[in-house]
């Protein structure tokens, strides 16, 4: 998949196009981009999502608190795992919200993106204020020479699912939901630097995971079962993601993985977490004991979830 950056592009082909922010990409995304690159191979055109970084919300709202459930980076890998052969992340401001519809059309899916074909839902808004929809885009398509194939309210609805609920869910720690809805288990990507050494105190070593992008949506405090591909070999352990308040009064947040039976230094190194469920709410205990005992339990717990559900 090749990814590009800016709207200064020099395509030598053509192309069928989706468009939109994709957070998440969940189960009624990949819908939209399945379609695309099965009608991109079938028509010997080139598949194309154009989407938009930062979230609109975050430029036009100034809704700074807005939490997404990918980063660019593994919005980026998943739309490439699903057999796009072209990114394009542009990158959203005020003066390119302003863009009036026709010159969205004509300087952009046109000119650079050279379309021939579009695929969009049937409330898909575009241009300034938002104010061009679906039947505008047509008769842009007639225009310009380009076809629009409209997904349906059915076919979108059937999948009544939106990244608004998959977020709602993970701060509920709904965790099944979640994943139900992204079709995927969800993902915290980050690099693992080192921690106070309290796990390893307790008999559970843990590697402490960095997550560098503010705006990615941490779930609900509390213990989860886990797995993530270190050096080409998988790997199942639990995780803590929260404040350590048997341990630790400064209430800051951290994330924190005990791998099971590995104990390689991975100290620097970047992993995709990936979350399979949830065990319970993190809780403050009387002593070290009482917590180190339920830690015994928390690991029985995802080694039976990991025999019964990941079986090799």
């Amino acid at each position: 998949m090749e990814i590009y950056k800016s709207l200064k592009l020099d395509l030598n082909f053509k192309t069928v196009v989706t468009i939109g922010t994709f957070d998440g990409v969940h189960i009624g995304h990949r819908k939209i981009i399945e379609r695309l690159v099965q009608t991109a191979k079938k028509s010997q055109l080139h598949s194309v999502v154009l989407t938009f970084f930062p979230h609109p919300r975050m430029v036009l709202q100034k809704d700074a608190n807005i939490k997404l459930i990918n980063t660019i980076e593994e919005r980026s890998r998943i739309l490439e795992q699903l057999g796009l052969d072209v990114l394009v992340i542009k990158k959203f401001t005020k003066d390119f919200s302003r863009l009036t519809a026709e010159a969205f059309v004509s300087e952009i899916l046109v000119k650079q993106l050279q379309v021939k074909k579009i695929i969009i839902g049937y409330d898909h808004h575009f241009g300034r204020n938002r104010a061009a929809n679906i039947d505008d885009l047509k008769a842009f398509g007639n225009m310009y020479d380009f076809e629009v194939e409209e997904i349906s309210a059915q076919d979108i609805n059937e999948v009544s699912v939106s990244s608004t609920k998959i977020r709602k869910a993970l701060n509920s720690g709904d965790l099944k939901t979640a994943n139900k809805y992204l079709g995927a288990n969800y993902i915290l990507s980050g690099k693992v630097v080192k921690g106070k050494g309290l796990g390893n105190t307790l008999g559970f070593p843990t590697a402490n995971i960095h997550i560098k992008e503010s705006y990615k949506l941490i779930p609900k405090h509390g213990v989860y079962i886990v797995k993530a591909t270190i050096k080409t070999q998988t790997v199942f352990g639990m995780m803590n993601i929260g404040t350590n308040p048997t341990i630790d009064s400064n209430n800051q947040q951290s994330i924190e993985v005990h791998f099971f039976n590995f104990n390689e230094a991975i100290y620097n190194k970047n992993l995709v977490i990936e979350l399979l469920d949830r065990i319970r709410d993190e809780k403050k205990f009387d002593s070290l004991d009482h917590l180190k005992n339920q830690l015994q339990k928390d690991r029985l717990t995802a080694l039976q979830y990991i025999e019964k559900c990941h079986a090799q």
